[in-house]
């Protein structure tokens, strides 16, 4: 292994260990409020820092095909459980029940496909990157995207229209973050790929976590109350 693996290979590995971190953040907090929001983030966080690992570990030449089986669910559920929170904008519980079953249902399903379709570093692998996606799992995993991807935008339009807050904004950056990726890679800088994943999912987090606190109560008295 040259230098320069090495250190895209350490720094893969430090990303991994400070989603870890924030998950486990996460959790303790989840621990304390008991808000199944915190719950949903630290998870979210928690597939994040799989995939991560995952990538590390194939950056570095060690892969099977459960671990792609892996990666790719993560993948997939990621956007999905972090988009839970961004239902608390419509200040609906129905909604709010409603989107988390069938986020949790649509995962289940990708899980299964994911876990029951074999793969291999042929077709999943190009120069140290994992690239494949069999089309089975793209079609089905976009059950999981698609929609997380419509609520997370249509939150901060919302949240943006009702109070004007930075935070906001940060959804938006993730989701054009992650975006971004996919064309560093076209562009031949495909090691980038990751790093845009890392931030997209940093500025989503964040940007989730700070939503409740940046949309006023509809019910609260004129006096600058918030939802917590």
């Amino acid at each position: 292994m040259d230098s320069t693996t090495a250190v895209i290979a350490l720094s893969l590995g430090v990303l991994a260990l400070l989603l870890t971190f924030m998950c486990v953040r996460g959790a303790r907090k989840y621990l304390t409020s008991r808000r199944w929001t915190e719950l949903a983030w630290s998870t979210g966080l928690a597939f994040a820092a799989a995939a991560m690992a995952i990538e590390a570990s194939v950056y570095v030449g060690y892969s099977s095909s459960l671990l792609f089986e892996g990666y790719l669910f993560a993948s997939a559920a990621i956007v999905g459980v972090l988009s839970l929170g961004a239902t608390k904008v419509l200040h609906n519980h129905r909604i709010e029940i409603g989107y988390a079953a069938y986020t949790i249902v649509a995962c289940a399903v990708v899980g299964v496909v994911c876990f029951l379709t074999p793969l291999s570093a042929s077709n999943m692998v190009t120069n140290r990157i994992i690239t494949g996606d069999p089309t089975t799992i793209v079609i089905v995993s976009s059950f999981v995207t698609i929609p997380a991807t419509v609520v997370l935008l249509s939150a901060s339009v919302i949240a943006l229209r009702r109070s004007w807050r930075w935070q906001t904004l940060l959804m938006i950056a993730g989701a054009l973050t992650l975006g971004t990726g996919g064309f560093l890679y076209i562009a031949s800088f495909p090691v980038l790929l990751y790093y845009a994943e890392f931030i997209g999912i940093i500025f989503l987090f964040f940007g989730l976590i700070s939503l409740p606190q940046a949309i006023p109560d509809r019910a609260a008295a004129p006096t600058g109350l918030v939802v917590q």
